[in-house]
């Protein structure tokens, strides 16, 4: 569900090290981040982020363990 508040609304966020964010509706991204979810409320967001960031570790760490045979996970 999409709030009609474009002030109160955000999007998610990813990087190339596959790190999520929020980040407010409207603003510039940064340089390197690119929008995958939204604009939605706040919560949706988060719980969007929750969803999709179940490995903390960034990309390159990943996959140089995966690489180094360490990779659990």
């Amino acid at each position: 569900m999409t709030s009609s508040n474009a002030e109160s609304d955000y999007v998610v966020v990813v990087n190339e090290e596959e790190q999520y964010s929020l980040w407010p509706q409207g603003k510039c991204l940064p340089a390197g981040w690119r929008s995958v979810f939204g604009p939605c409320p706040r919560d949706e967001c988060l719980h969007e982020i929750e969803q999709r960031w179940v490995d903390m570790r960034p990309k390159s760490l990943r996959e140089a363990m995966y690489r180094a045979g360490h990779d659990n996970g």
